[in-house]
């Protein structure tokens, strides 16, 4: 076994392998841009060097300042992770040029797989059942939709080196082809440094069915059973579960197998999965056709590991350093059910858009058994948009109990058991997180898992698409008491900082340190304005010798305190902690929440939803940052990469007008109404700030 190792990249993945390293009892070396230096894995490795500037290129894509920092640091292996170089062969080789092992499988294998047409031809060979298309080295716009127009529509581009939803394009119709096409290879390019393209027939609400499988130098090769990661959004998976719902024995041993004969068909060593697209299932098992194989360990490999009670970056370990795999097929076995949902720093609510700014407050769910969370980060770090916006895995497990019959290798998980004990679960642990400072998707992912398609386990691609009333509900106005509730913590704040005050004053006993609202023959009376979003709310506060009365203005609080009904007042007392936990006693009623104030912000979260609040002072102006009219602004940090739309054209609502890549992806801005672009501000290339003004467009009167 080797005693050091280097963790060629960063993030939750880094700290996963430093885990399992330090239980082995490996040392570990980080390497680490500019604007990783004070990063989690820098943190938690043995030692750490720097490679470079923010860019991936200069830094975590830069193969020979990454073999410079092993030889430097003495490292024996280079453990790759997943993204960055874990699938580039020319990496692979150049490990072993510099005598350094690369914790992978040979670059032959990677090469073979790594090239998605030449993957497919390899599988046909082998006998795998791989999905309709065309997948040759005709590259011609024309020659490549008429393929497309032969298959028949809809079809899927693909890029032929990509992954992780990059360079990928549904087209509904011939007359979108080449549009969609010059996009896919724009995002291939910045993505891959290859623009090439396969087509592919795309099928109708397919599941995204993946096989981990697991090969070592003597010639043994198992599968650890599948994984479902059909719940998607942009080509990119939110949720992944072991084993995948509804999947019974002989078709879990048909995937096995096929999976098992890809990985042996190009030579494979070390943690691998066959990707595979299954059709609608009907009276018999649905058809399944494979699509891919990474090269690398799985983001979602946790899941897997869950269910087999099996460490699979230690296996990576001890198969890199020529051990046989330590167990066969016979003796693997699975037991109840995991689930795994991906937090994003990211803005569900504007298509996704990944988001960026510093950790003010971050608490996490409790682990145990039953719960585990991979995180790259910590409260306080900052979330940039060089990179990659995971915040951290949350997986949960439940095991199987007597009533069910999935814990074997040749068994029929069923939706129910030990699954729904699960979902519940995850439900739970995700209504204990507590995010502050950037926007994140945890809110999402709690409509998602509660959705009543996901609990009855009716998996496919598109069922985010599908479910947009249920996961955006469009009337979602605040609770009355989430309005309460941030009032009497902004009670208690004044009156700890009062106590505070006091504490540090000369003189303890002083009255103006006191914040308890008296009067003389009155109760004092004021009023908290807040507002989320275009609503805007005062509550009317009451101070009375043991508590406080509230009461919501129907008004919404704009200008003096109004008469208020008193069946409409509530008693309200509290006790508010120092991480903002909020035991709360509303009316007679207990509630736990928390309030944790960033700046003029108040973000709330109650019952496993988060709201975030604005205080508004009496002096302030109550309108809210405004976009100026007629324009366009960046809604992050990105490069312009394509203008779309020349000046002085009028153009339709949803017109696509600009591409902007920002964390690896490419998005389009649209045309919010109809109307003439007049201005760009901006040329291919340039790299803008968030909120930048882009172009300058005339909506039509």
């Amino acid at each position: 076994m080797f005693d050091k190792i280097l963790i060629a990249n960063r993030g939750e993945i880094a700290c996963r392998v430093i885990h399992t390293a330090r239980r082995l009892g490996i040392r570990t070396v980080a390497v680490y841009s500019d604007a990783d230096a004070g990063a989690r894995h820098v943190r938690l490795a043995d030692e750490a060097l720097r490679i470079g500037p923010a860019p991936a290129r200069d830094s975590y894509l830069a193969i020979e300042r990454i073999l410079a920092a092993a030889q430097r640091s003495g490292a024996q292996a280079i453990h790759p992770g997943y993204g960055f170089l874990s699938e580039n062969a020319d990496f692979c080789d150049a490990c072993a040029r510099a005598g350094v092992v690369f914790i992978g499988p040979p670059a032959a294998a990677i090469r073979a797989m790594g090239s998605k047409a030449e993957a497919k031809r390899r599988m046909e060979a082998a006998g795998v059942p791989v999905t309709p298309g065309y997948h040759g080295d005709d590259q011609r716009p024309g020659s490549l939709r008429a393929q497309a127009d032969a298959l028949g529509y809809p079809v899927l581009i693909k890029a032929v080196a990509g992954g992780g939803g990059k360079g990928m394009r549904v087209v509904g119709q011939s007359d979108d082809f080449i549009d969609r096409l010059a996009a896919c290879r724009r995002e291939a390019a910045a993505s891959f440094g290859d623009e090439r393209v396969l087509i592919e027939k795309y099928l109708v609400r397919p599941r995204h069915i993946e096989v981990q499988v697991f090969a070592d130098a003597h010639g043994h090769c198992v599968h650890l059973f599948e994984r479902d990661c059909s719940v998607q959004r942009r080509h990119q998976k939110v949720l992944e579960e072991a084993p995948a719902p509804g999947i019974g024995p002989a078709q879990r041993a048909a995937m096995g197998q096929a999976a098992v004969a890809a990985a042996q068909a190009v030579g494979y060593v070390g943690a691998g999965t066959v990707e595979f697209i299954v059709g609608e299932a009907g009276a018999a098992p649905a058809a399944f056709y494979f699509m891919e194989m990474n090269t690398r360990l799985q983001v979602e490999h946790p899941v897997t590991e869950m269910i087999t009670g099996l460490d699979l970056v230690e296996w990576q370990l001890r198969v890199a350093a020529g051990e046989p795999l330590p167990l066969d097929q016979a003796q693997l076995q699975h037991l109840g059910h995991a689930i795994e949902a991906r937090i994003y720093a990211e803005d569900p609510a504007q298509g996704f858009l990944p988001a960026t700014g510093r950790l003010h407050h971050l608490a996490l769910p409790a682990e145990s058994v039953h719960v585990r969370i991979d995180s790259g980060v910590d409260e306080g770090d900052a979330i940039g948009p060089d990179y990659d916006p995971l915040l951290a895995k949350l997986i949960v497990w439940e095991d199987g109990g007597a009533e069910e019959d999935g814990a074997g290798p040749g068994a029929a998980v069923p939706a129910g058991g030990s699954r729904e004990r699960a979902r519940l679960r995850l439900l739970q642990a995700l209504a204990d997180f507590r995010i502050v400072g950037v926007a994140h998707n945890v809110d999402f992912l709690s409509r998602l898992v509660a959705c009543p398609a996901f609990a009855r386990a009716e998996l496919d691609t598109a069922l985010i698409e599908r479910e947009q009333a249920w996961l955006f509900p469009a009337d979602d106005p605040v609770p009355g008491e989430v309005w309460q509730l941030a009032a009497l913590a902004e009670l208690l704040r004044e009156a700890e900082a009062g106590a505070e005050a006091a504490r540090r004053s000369a003189d303890p006993r002083s009255p103006w340190d006191v914040r308890d609202g008296w009067r003389l023959n009155a109760n004092a009376r004021r009023e908290l304005v807040f507002r989320n979003g275009g609503a805007r709310q005062a509550v009317v506060v009451e101070y009375r010798a043991d508590a406080y009365r509230l009461c919501l203005d129907p008004a919404s609080g704009a200008g003096a305190t109004p008469g208020v009904d008193a069946a409409a007042w509530l008693p309200a007392r509290g006790e508010l902690g120092a991480r903002g936990q909020l035991r709360a006693e509303l009316d007679g009623r207990r509630l736990d929440a928390t309030v944790i104030a960033a700046g003029e912000r108040r973000h709330l979260f109650l019952h496993g939803r988060s709201w975030v609040l604005v205080r508004v002072h009496p002096l302030a102006q109550a309108a809210g940052e405004r976009v100026a009219e007629g324009s366009l602004r960046a809604p992050m940090p990105g490069r312009v990469v394509a203008l779309l739309t020349p000046p002085g054209l009028r153009v339709d609502k949803g017109t696509a007008l600009l591409s902007l890549e920002a964390m690896k992806m490419e998005h389009t801005l649209t045309a919010p109404v109809a109307g003439t672009v007049k201005v760009f501000h901006c040329a291919v290339g340039d790299q803008v700030e968030d909120g930048a003004e882009l172009l300058e467009f005339e909506p039509e009167p």
